[in-house]
């Protein structure tokens, strides 16, 4: 997983409560196990016309969202089937952050194991950072990780809350298997001991 420190890049004003994740990502697209090829897909049905070709006024298919790396949003942002494919969906897109007044809860949670960064602020303060947005490629918004801020483009700063574990890990890039493997010393330590002492016992082997 990659690491998020500070992020600096074009954001996408999506002014829309309630995103669930078949929109993300449709359930016909879960057939696969990969974490990568589910970008070109992510809001397919708001990206696409029923005959394939692009939807012109869907914000990610306009210059210069299709680059965005940041999502501006509304309320409860992916709500509905707790499918783990809607944070694929994005992040082989290209977005590492999601602002947002409020996420679903499976949702927020599969983010960080992902490595995008979800960020809940009051909806007022969404709307001013859509209005941000709005402006373009000359309009940058930065996600400082480290600091725990966002800083607009008249260099104004709005602080955000995060868990001090999952900032640590996302700072880190570190995923739930990162976390094991740094441990794995430890482990072979015990799983050597264990072996010495109770070798009637399985073991674990670590490849």
């Amino acid at each position: 997983m990659d690491k998020f420190t500070v992020l600096s890049a074009v954001a996408a004003p999506l002014p829309e409560a309630n995103i669930d994740t078949d929109k993300i990502i449709p359930a016909r697209f879960l057939k696969t196990t990969k974490r990568t090829g589910l970008g070109k897909h992510a809001f397919d049905a708001m990206r696409y016309r029923e005959d394939g070709s692009e939807n012109p006024e869907f914000v990610l298919n306009r210059e210069p969202y299709r680059k965005a790396e940041i999502l501006i949003t509304h309320e409860n942002f992916g709500c509905g089937s707790s499918r783990e494919h809607a944070p694929w969906a994005l992040l082989d897109f290209g977005i590492r952050c999601v602002i947002a007044p409020s996420f679903a809860d499976i949702f927020f949670n599969n983010s960080f194991k992902n490595g995008i960064l979800p960020i809940r602020l009051p909806r007022d303060i969404c709307d001013q950072l859509m209005e941000d947005a709005r402006m373009g490629a000359n309009s940058r918004i930065t996600v400082d990780l480290e600091r725990q801020v966002v800083i607009r483009p008249d260099g104004s700063e709005i602080a955000f809350d995060i868990d001090p574990l999952r900032r640590h890990l996302l700072l880190e890039g570190l995923d739930d298997i990162g976390q094991t493997m740094r441990r794995e010393s430890a482990i072979s330590a015990y799983e050597a001991k264990q072996k010495k002492d109770a070798p009637w016992m399985p073991s674990i082997v670590l490849d």
